[in-house]
């Protein structure tokens, strides 16, 4: 089998592939040791590592370290390039694009076969616009709902509350309470930018781009885009393939 590893900021997403190429086993976990634990021995079967990560150079060389002494071999590691799959690199300095869009974008661009826009919606939001001739355009950062509510309550002393609320982008109605008036606030904000990319993405790549969403608000903010809009989960993850090509094994 196949480890994967998208390291993030604070969390660590995993998924083991089988010989055949589809997910056995997935999760977050909040460093190795609680990977190994939540493993629960698999890693007997583990012929294969590959990794992304978006921490500083230090934290990355830790865990690759760890997981070259936990597994008695080398992982993969997905690095900056300007040139990856027909995709080239937009940033002014290729290497200051983090690697989760980077893999991201190139998986995206792969999928659509042509020009598309690709949203992040996870604690940041990102966006990122290829061509058709694979020319990466760049993009744009956001705040993600949980920065947004987090801001907001971390600098307003009387925006307080613990009640759920629900909301709906098709027909929003104002708040009738702190809670609602505060997630509908914060959903059609995101719904607004989300919608603006598509805008954006029209003016600079046709009519009819290619619009590819992942991360955690990934399915609820795919129902103000248009139907040839798609969802695609494991985008990072499918990028880190391309980058980090390897057998699946017996």
């Amino acid at each position: 089998m196949i480890l994967e590893l998208d390291c993030g900021n604070t969390l660590i997403k995993w998924r083991l592939l089988d010989r055949e190429g589809r997910v056995r086993d997935g999760d977050m976990a909040p460093d190795l040791v609680e990977l190994q634990r939540l493993l629960g021995g698999q890693e007997r079967e583990i012929h294969g590592c590959r990794l992304v990560s978006v921490r500083s150079e230090d934290e990355t060389q830790v865990i690759f370290n760890q997981l070259t002494s936990w597994l008695k071999r080398a992982p993969l590691l997905a690095r900056p390039s300007q040139e990856l799959e027909g995709v080239r690199n937009g940033y002014e300095d290729y290497r200051r694009l983090g690697m989760d869009r980077w893999l991201a974008l190139v998986a995206g661009y792969q999928l659509a076969g042509g020009a598309c826009v690709v949203i992040d919606l996870g604690t940041a939001i990102t966006s990122d616009f290829v061509d058709a001739d694979g020319r990466h355009l760049g993009g744009f950062i956001a705040p993600g709902s949980k920065l947004l509510r987090a801001t907001l309550l971390q600098h307003t002393r009387l925006v307080r509350y613990d009640e759920a609320a629900s909301w709906n982008l098709l027909e929003p109605s104002p708040g009738t309470t702190t809670a609602e008036a505060v997630e509908c606030g914060c959903a059609l904000m995101l719904s607004g930018f989300v919608q603006e990319q598509l805008r954006v993405a029209r003016r600079l790549l046709g009519e009819n781009p290619a619009v590819i969403l992942t991360g955690g608000d990934a399915h609820s903010l795919i129902t103000v885009l248009p139907d040839n809009a798609i969802v695609v989960a494991d985008l990072v993850f499918r990028g880190l393939a391309l980058a980090c090509p390897m057998e699946l094994g017996p």
